[in-house]
Formats: C-alpha cells, sequence, structure tokens
C-alpha cells in the first residue's frame, strides 16, 4: 500500500457569508488551511475536506488550468 504524504493541514469550520463548500490557502510555511462551509450538513463537510486534501495531495497550486484541475479533482 502506497501511503502518499500531505503537508501539515489546519481546518476550521466558519459560516460562508456566500456560496461555496471549501477554500484551500497554501501558508507561507508550506502548510495548508481548509475553510469548510459551515452551512453544510455533517456529510457535506466531510466530501468538502475530502475535496479539499484531493487538490493538496496533486500539487494543485503549480498548477494554472482550473479546469483541468478541477476535472481531476472529481474523479
Amino acid at each position: 500500500m502506497e501511503i502518499s504524504m500531505i503537508p501539515d493541514v489546519n481546518c476550521n469550520i466558519i459560516n460562508f457569508p456566500n456560496y461555496g463548500n471549501e477554500i484551500v490557502i497554501q501558508n507561507e510555511d508550506g502548510s495548508y488551511t481548509i475553510l469548510i462551509n459551515a452551512k453544510l450538513s455533517a456529510q457535506g463537510q466531510l466530501l468538502a475536506y475530502e475535496h479539499a486534501l484531493k487538490h493538496i495531495r496533486n500539487n494543485d497550486f503549480e498548477k494554472s488550468n482550473v479546469q483541468e484541475i478541477e476535472k481531476a479533482a472529481h474523479k
């Protein structure tokens, strides 16, 4: 079994002012902060967290084509 290492991740659940499930921020120290919309159900929050982790694991912050990034993250 292959284990992929991911950097430190901080996660906060907050009320988003509008729509959206999650936001991922790459921090200056190489760690990440994931913000999850508190308005989602518990299941929705878990799915949003897993989606954010896919972006981190796929090194999406080094890519520029948003459509390709989202296409890969939804597989």
